[in-house]
């Protein structure tokens, strides 16, 4: 599996995928994933709009409780039903600022 565009310090591979999962569901309960689009092409689209609570130390915040809401879009390929590769862009901005600040989000 090929993250195209994984973490400044993380690892493309499968290895650098399951550091982040384990990463966003440790510091993130009560997570609700809305799918918002999703169209099946040779690739496959998925549009997804979350809203998390920050309740653990993630990412190197403290937990202070706060509501997250950010949307992320992932393109995938999908080879015999696995996920050979990976784009993804996140509103990380977004979700720093909400983080550390306590800012409601809009």
């Amino acid at each position: 599996m090929i993250d195209h565009n994984p973490a400044a310090d993380g690892a493309s591979g499968i290895d650098g995928r399951r550091v982040l999962i384990a990463a966003v569901r440790d510091g993130f309960t009560d997570t609700q994933h809305r799918i918002l689009f999703q169209q099946e092409l040779p690739g496959g689209w998925v549009v997804v709009h979350r809203r998390m609570t920050h309740t653990g130390d993630a990412f190197g915040f403290a937990a202070k409780g706060n509501p997250v809401d950010i949307t992320g879009t992932d393109i995938v390929r999908v080879v015999a039903g696995k996920i050979t590769e990976i784009y993804h862009v996140e509103e990380l901005l977004k979700l720093t600022q909400q983080i550390s600040t306590g800012a409601q989000p809009a």
